[in-house]
């Protein structure tokens, strides 16, 4: 997984799934401290749509009509970056996490589709973050086959990895799909290849694109629909 700024969102095992109503059972993973909302901070969040008079006015959209929210996303470096939509309901109620993706590489552009699932003043915003895990699986996928600081790297995966963790809540069974991965990349016993695989299994890519390590959390002014 590259780790520029130009790097997508994690990703999701299995095939794509239409972009999902409101639902009390899916929520938003828990958030780091965001920006102030202004879209301005250490990854900017810029030129975000469908907006009418500088969000003076609502956009419009068709209750259970699928509609594109985008916006420029960008840092310094290389680290990788990724954003995600929060679209909230009349009551103010966010809807299900909506991860955007880069939608043309080298762009800096990335968008989501989602649904206004009944009528009402809904508002969104587009949060912005730096991806701590995706930068260092791309270090780590690199170093460890040449056998390059492969204590450091393993170290600090599971490190990133016990941070995540602490991010999936409790009762659904998935925290221990991450720390099987922390144990793995502290297994002593194993090769180092072998540890980084147990950090890089399908079991462990759904839950981190469910539940991400978000760093440096940006978010947009509210906008209304």
């Amino acid at each position: 997984m590259p780790a520029t700024h130009h790097s997508s969102a994690p990703p999701t095992t299995g095939t794509e799934t239409p972009p999902e109503q409101y639902s009390a059972d899916i929520q938003p993973p828990p958030p780091e401290p965001p920006s102030t909302g202004d879209g301005i901070g250490r990854i900017p969040v810029l030129d975000v749509r469908p907006i009418v008079q500088r969000g003076r006015r609502p956009a419009k959209a068709v209750t259970g009509e699928t509609f594109a929210i985008s916006a420029t996303v960008f840092r310094e470096g290389h680290d990788a970056v990724a954003a995600n939509v929060v679209l909230k309901d009349p009551e103010g109620r966010p809807g299900p996490w909506t991860p955007m993706r880069e939608l043309a590489p080298g762009t800096d552009r990335w968008g989501a589709d989602v649904s206004a699932g009944e009528p009402g003043h809904w508002t969104f915003q587009v949060e912005a973050w730096g991806d701590p895990i995706s930068t260092w699986r791309h270090h780590a996928q690199i170093k460890i086959p040449a056998g390059m600081d492969t204590d450091l790297v393993l170290e600090d995966g599971a490190r990133l990895y016990e941070r995540a963790a602490d991010g999936v809540p409790k009762g659904e069974g998935l925290r221990k799909v991450i720390r099987a991965a922390v144990t793995a990349l502290r297994d002593e016993t194993r090769p180092a290849a072998a540890r980084l695989a147990g950090a890089l299994t399908p079991e462990v890519d759904a839950v981190l694109a469910r539940y991400p390590l978000r760093d440096l959390v940006t978010v947009s002014e509210v906008l209304p629909l």
